[in-house]
């Protein structure tokens, strides 16, 4: 019995879906936690590849059970696209469980998510416009629509009328925005909720009984520490929790029920989207990564920011996680560059060296990284699957990044699939 879990260390796309995918394998239960379809793992396995958005990437294994807890938000439209997309590919779904206290993205959080947006101008945060943090937004104000009232069609008129009234005043009368029909959202989402509704299931009571019995559970992280909510460079994140605490918000379980908590980071460092990244590249260098490493968005397509590895953030969500192993993936992309850099601190304007991550964007504005430099290397490491077959230089850079973060590393990354990882411990 054990229960893990796996999260994101950087800004999100860390290579997330891989290390999910070989823990999945070993997993009698894989659960989702937070966030929506703005999420989304690449996960190669048996020579397919699989663009998940909501679903848990232990769906790729037919004896698995495979939860959605309260803290995710859900588009049950895109999601029964997705159920359909796995399903056409021979993949079942029938273990799948979602939980009645998960909220709904509806359509009048779509069209606020773009119009608050376009509002901003030049300022906006540059999110996917999924509608994910107006979702929120109705969460916490407490005018949400959660899945136990989406597969209840009286429930769910009375409460989209109420709402969806409100929502309609700011669409048109705050941005000058088209309504939403809302009678026809209704029957249109109350035909979702009908098909959706053989998925509904307690997953803090479920996740419960199968520790109680003794099976191994793995709680699978979506976007980043950089992007949660409170330990992110706010105002540039997500809208909820994508750090371990999140996963016992998002799921039902209390903190002792974990054993061990993975973070998952690059051996570069990326971003998608607007916000400070202090190492990122704006050379040849960063297209050569960008390039070579399929640097691209797996929802939207968008081509990813690219900067050297960041020590400063790894220990960030060292602390913040309460990390047990760090997994650094895509170190094969880097063959080919003969200088590599690692950020070790950041200098201020005044000169001062910090080493901890700061707490705010004001503390952040003018902090240049503090580099040490490691020689690079040209050889095909995709192939070594121990750690004693990789090259010195590589062995070097591993070891060094593990004393700078603090953490011990206990997979090393050097390809797209599965078996393109080395496990150290």
């Amino acid at each position: 019995m054990s229960a893990s879990i796996v999260l994101g260390t950087q800004w999100g796309d860390e290579g997330k879906g891989k290390v999910i995918d070989i823990l999945a394998s070993r997993a009698d239960v894989v659960v989702r936690s937070q966030g929506g379809n703005n999420a989304g793992h690449t996960v190669a396995n048996n020579g397919q590849t699989y663009k998940l958005r909501l679903i848990p990437s232990g769906i790729l294994y037919k004896d698995t059970l495979c939860l959605i807890g309260a803290g995710v938000v859900l588009n049950p439209k895109d999601f029964l696209g997705e159920i359909e997309g796995m399903q056409a590919r021979g993949i079942s779904c029938d273990n799948l469980k979602i939980d009645p206290r998960a909220h709904i993205v509806l359509p009048w959080h779509i069209e606020l998510d773009g119009l608050s947006e376009a509002f901003r101008g030049g300022k906006d945060i540059g999110t996917t416009r999924r509608g994910i943090g107006p979702a929120y937004m109705d969460k916490y104000e407490r005018s949400g629509i959660r899945f136990y009232d989406l597969i209840h069609p009286e429930i769910f008129a009375e409460k989209a009328r109420a709402t969806g009234r409100l929502r309609n005043e700011i669409i048109t009368k705050v941005f000058g925005g088209t309504p939403v029909d809302i009678e026809a959202m209704i029957e249109e989402y109350t035909e979702y909720g009908k098909r959706l509704a053989k998925y509904e299931g307690d997953v803090s009571v479920l996740t419960y009984e199968a520790q109680k019995a003794g099976k191994t559970i793995l709680f699978e992280g979506a976007q980043a520490t950089l992007l949660d909510i409170d330990y992110g460079t706010y105002p540039y994140v997500t809208s909820s929790h994508p750090v371990s605490g999140g996963v016992c918000t998002g799921t039902g379980v209390g903190p002792k029920m974990i054993d061990e908590i993975y973070g998952v980071a690059k051996a570069y460092t990326t971003r998608v989207g607007k916000g400070p990244f202090p190492t990122e590249l704006f050379d040849s260098t960063g297209d050569y990564i960008r390039d070579k490493g399929g640097e691209y968005g797996t929802n939207t397509g968008r081509p990813r920011r690219i900067g050297w590895f960041d020590s400063v953030i790894m220990r960030h969500a060292v602390r913040v996680n309460g990390l047990t192993g760090i997994v650094v993936n895509k170190l094969d992309t880097l063959a080919g560059i003969d200088t590599l850099k690692i950020c070790t601190a950041y200098k201020k304007a005044d000169g001062t060296i910090i080493t901890d991550f700061p707490p705010t964007l004001e503390g952040l504005e003018g902090c240049e990284p503090v580099y040490e430099e490691h020689k690079g290397f040209n050889d095909d490491i995709s192939g070594c699957r121990s750690f004693e077959e990789l090259p010195e230089v590589c062995r070097e850079y591993i070891e060094r990044l593990e004393e700078l973060c603090e953490c011990k590393i206990k997979m090393v990354g050097v390809g797209p699939d599965r078996e393109q990882i080395i496990e150290r411990d």
